[in-house]
Parts: C-alpha cells; sequence; structure tokens
C-alpha cells in the first residue's frame, strides 16, 4: 500500500508538469514572434527590403537551425504557431478579397486567371518530372506561382501533406524569386508596348504574390495598380475551389494506389477564410462601418502572424536537405515563371 508520504508528495507534481508545459508553449510562440520582429527589422535594410519581412523571417529563421539546432524545450510553442496560427493568418487573408469587386468587375480577369493557375501548376510538375525534381516542393512552387504565393502554399499543404520544411522551403523560393520578378517587371515597364491598363493586368495575372503585384504595377500610376491587384484578387478567390480539387485529387489517388481510401482531413480554415471575405466584402463599411486604420491593423496582424508561421517552419529546414532538393524544383519554378509571363503577355 502506498504510504501517505509518498501520496502527499506526488500531488504536485501534475500541476507543475501542466504549468512547466504551459510556459514552454508559450516561450516558443514567443519565440517564433521574436524571429519574426528581427525578420521584420531586417527587411527594412538595403536589399532586404524588396525580399519583404517574410522571406527576411525565414533566412533568420533556418540560419538559427543551422547554427544553434532546433529549440526542442519549446518545440510545442513552435509547432503552434507553424500550424494553427498558420490557419488564423490564412482565415484572416480572407478579408483581403472583395468578392462583390472581383464578380463584377473581374470576371473577364478571372478566366484568365484560371489559366494562368493551371497552366503554372502542370508545366511546373511537368518540368519537376523532365529534371527529376523533388515532386512535393515542386508541385508547392507550382501552386505559389499559379495562385497568390505563400499563402497559396500554406493553404494547399495539409491537403497535400506536405512536410514542413518543405513547405518553408517553397514559400522561401516564393519570395524571392517573386521579388526579382517584380523588380523585372518595373525595369522592362518603360520599354514594353503596354498602356497602363495593360501593364497592371499583365502584373496581376502572372506575378507570385499580392505584394510582388503591388510593387510591380505602381510605376504604371493608380491606374494600373488597381486593375493589377483587381486581376490577382481574381486568383485568391480561385484558391478555394483549387483546394477542394486537391482533396478530390488526393482521395481518389489514395484509393487507387492504397485500395483504401485516403484521409485528407478537411481544412476548415477555408471556411473561415470564405466567412471573413463575405464578411469583408459586404458586412464591413457597408452594414458595420469600420475605419481604414482598422483595416489597416487586421491586416498588419495577418502578415505577423503569417511571419511567425513561416519562422516556425523555417525552424524545420535542414540546409544539407535544402540543396539536394531545392535547387531543381527552384530551375522548374524560374523557367515556369519565364513561360508565364511570356503567356500573360500575349493574353492581355
Amino acid at each position: 500500500m502506498e504510504s501517505q508520504y509518498a501520496r502527499v508528495n506526488k500531488e504536485p507534481i501534475q500541476p507543475q508538469i501542466k504549468s512547466t508545459s504551459f510556459r514552454q508553449w508559450i516561450g516558443g510562440i514567443a519565440f517564433t514572434f521574436m524571429i519574426a520582429l528581427l525578420g521584420y527589422l531586417l527587411a527594412k535594410a538595403p536589399g532586404f527590403d524588396h525580399v519583404g519581412q517574410l522571406a527576411s523571417a525565414i533566412v533568420i529563421a533556418v540560419l538559427y537551425r543551422q547554427f544553434f539546432g532546433y529549440p526542442e524545450l519549446i518545440r510545442s510553442g513552435i509547432g503552434f504557431s507553424s500550424k494553427r496560427l498558420l490557419r488564423f493568418a490564412i482565415i484572416l487573408y480572407g478579408l483581403k478579397l472583395n468578392i462583390g469587386t472581383v464578380l463584377q468587375d473581374g470576371l473577364g480577369l478571372i478566366v484568365r486567371d484560371a489559366v494562368v493557375i493551371a497552366f503554372a501548376i502542370l508545366i511546373t510538375v511537368w518540368l519537376a518530372r523532365l529534371l527529376k525534381a523533388d515532386k512535393n516542393i515542386s508541385l508547392l512552387l507550382g501552386i505559389g506561382t499559379g495562385v497568390c504565393g505563400a499563402a497559396a502554399i500554406a493553404a494547399l499543404a495539409p491537403i497535400i501533406k506536405s512536410k514542413d520544411e518543405d513547405t518553408a522551403i517553397g514559400v522561401g523560393i516564393i519570395a524571392l524569386v517573386g521579388t526579382i520578378f517584380a523588380i523585372a517587371y518595373t525595369i522592362l515597364r518603360p520599354f514594353l508596348p503596354l498602356s497602363d491598363i495593360e501593364y497592371g493586368i499583365w502584373s496581376g495575372i502572372s506575378l507570385h504574390e499580392i505584394a510582388h503585384v503591388a510593387l510591380a504595377a505602381s510605376p504604371g500610376g493608380q491606374d494600373a495598380l488597381a486593375i493589377g491587384l483587381l486581376a490577382k484578387l481574381g486568383r485568391v478567390f480561385l484558391l478555394v475551389p483549387l483546394c477542394f480539387l486537391f482533396m478530390y485529387i488526393m482521395k481518389r489517388n489514395g484509393t487507387r494506389e492504397d485500395c483504401s481510401e485516403t484521409k485528407v482531413e478537411f481544412p476548415w480554415f477555408l471556411i473561415g477564410f470564405i466567412v471573413m471575405s463575405i464578411i469583408g466584402s459586404y458586412v464591413l463599411g457597408t452594414s458595420i462601418p469600420v475605419s481604414n486604420e482598422f483595416i489597416n491593423s487586421v491586416s498588419t496582424l495577418t502578415t505577423w502572424c503569417l511571419t511567425a508561421a513561416m519562422v516556425g517552419l523555417g525552424l524545420n529546414v535542414s540546409l544539407r536537405d535544402l540543396r539536394m532538393k531545392a535547387l531543381k524544383p527552384l530551375i522548374a519554378m524560374g523557367i515556369t515563371s519565364i513561360c508565364l509571363s511570356i503567356l500573360a503577355y500575349f493574353i492581355v
């Protein structure tokens, strides 16, 4: 029989373990935001100001992993950032999509956006096969190139069961290549026989991130910027049906290969994305008046949550694996991006 002394000394252990676990969880989340802050500061430096906070934070996270190793003690909090905060950021991202504007003024653009998305994914996957590149990273890069960069990669990654490391590699590459292309667009702008509106559409249907479209389209003036962002929002609009399409493909392939249906977790965060899009399109600013400061604050919160999530993913990246796995997908994506720019130029 257990003595009373033993029982007395064992009773406080469980609360102490819970308290320690909670501190580790909070510490992990705080750690990802700390590196996100360093990424924000690095993005202010010359050269990195075109790369952006997201990619800068991932670079710092990857370097931290190589020099100091993975911080195992606070793994639970880092995992929370890389998974839960990521989904929360995608939900908030829905506020950037004005469904009414897209449906009213952008139906013609949506058709071209659909062509662009299909082209980017299929060509990237095809080139990856020719180059014998990593299939998962190449698919993520094709999705990011075709739809909306890091947000699309983050949304599709859990559906295609991507490893955290592969997701982080994909986001880092998409940010780097997208920035290079956006700067190239601004250099080419004076030499292209395109009107401001045509240039804006070209930027919106071919560049990777919303930030890249804004950077490239700005030299064309306000009209170019407005139509460019509208074209880009059409691609964001197609993210949801694309996610459900990939859910169907994953289940079908699982049935064929394993003779049993592969369990694909339903991406509930996409429902939140849709709800926030509806709220942003038809509630905020109409039924509920809100200030621009509020919208900007939500956008800032989205960026910080997404950056912290990417830090969590970046801490899983091994540079050795990066050298082995990322070069060929990068080549495939680079070729696809060039071909996509040419295609978009002729369908504008």
